[in-house]
């Protein structure tokens, strides 16, 4: 437990291990907040390149989140899914539940600018899916869906699934969410998603949002596409390279494939929305408890080092999140 001085945060020390290191605190500024958390969550696809040392050197200085310290590959400071109580600040904040994009650390410091307060109606145990959500938001402002697109998402892990929920919505679209593990169909029909195996997967698609980090994903993803259709890549490799059957299909059709990437806003909305306003609408977006089927875990701070080491290489892990004692 940390005194009002010092805090407690976790750390990759080397690739596959981790620890948890204690280190002094500043005393809030001007306009600054001290934040004690109350939750984080493992972002499985992110902090598994990262712990585990598959960050391309080239990305180093691009992948940084937000308060990171150290390094890639190692010893770094690395994380960006946390909601507290500001116990120090501006008094219109004191007390309330805000999201920062922070690393796992039981209390921090930051600009008053760089945490968002929760709606009133949205928990704080579900307000760590906001990182996910925030992606789920950028990728269909990148990708743009139509009234009667059909669609295909790929991957039925957290940022597959939140936009596959989102999709569902517009007005005559067909929505199917598609995932190797036949088990996520129960996650599915719980959100009122269509969900579909590879091998029964229908083709034709106008749309086809790519979230499974595997090659034979994005393989697929080009066979589903219709003519002339868009196939949005939200998966992230690190140093994993991937082969695409180019020669096929993909030519003929006209196909166009486009990368959403989250670190800044979708070109279709960056000159009228702000990250934090991004952020806000993300949160606002969370509030329906059926979302709380994303989360099938949770354990304690202390024990981190030995749950980003299991849950980096188990299967199958959607969010889990992390809870703090104070």
């Amino acid at each position: 437990m940390s005194s009002d001085n010092t805090a407690r945060a976790f750390w990759v020390e080397a690739p596959g291990q981790g620890a948890i290191r204690t280190q002094q605190l500043t005393l809030p500024g001007v306009d600054e907040v001290r934040v004690r958390t109350c939750y984080s969550a493992i972002s499985r696809g992110t902090e598994t390149l990262v712990f585990h040392a598959r960050i391309p050197e080239s990305e180093y200085a691009r992948m940084q989140a937000p308060f990171q310290e150290g390094d890639f590959p190692a010893p770094v400071k690395y994380g960006y899914s946390s909601v507290g109580i500001v116990e120090e600040g501006p008094e219109a904040l004191k007390g309330r539940h805000v999201f920062c994009l922070h690393p796992h650390q039981d209390r921090f410091v930051v600009p008053v600018a760089m945490v968002i307060p929760l709606p009133d109606t949205l928990p704080p145990e579900r307000a760590v899916l906001a990182a996910n959500m925030e992606t789920a938001l950028n990728g269909l402002w990148d990708a743009a869906p139509r009234i009667g697109d059909r669609i295909a998402v790929i991957g039925a892990g957290v940022v597959g699934t939140l936009i596959a929920w989102l999709c569902r919505n517009i007005p005559g679209t067909r929505v199917e969410l598609i995932d190797i593990d036949e088990s996520r169909e129960t996650l599915a029909r719980s959100l009122d998603i269509g969900f579909s195996t590879p091998s029964r997967a229908q083709a034709e698609c106008d749309l086809v949002i790519h979230a499974s980090g595997s090659q034979a994903g994005l393989q697929q993803a080009l066979t589903l596409a219709g003519q002339e259709a868009t196939i949005i890549e939200m998966s992230w490799f690190g140093a994993q390279s991937v082969s695409l059957p180019l020669g096929e299909a993909f030519h003929s059709r006209r196909l166009t494939l486009r990368a959403s990437q989250v670190g800044t806003v979708s070109p279709s909305r960056s000159v009228r929305r702000t990250h934090a306003e991004r952020m806000a609408q993300a949160l606002s977006l969370l509030e329906d408890a059926r979302l709380d089927a994303l989360i099938d875990a949770e354990s304690d701070f202390e024990t981190l080092p030995e749950t980003m080491a299991r849950v980096t290489t188990e299967p199958g892990t959607l969010c889990h999140r992390i809870r703090y004692s104070h």
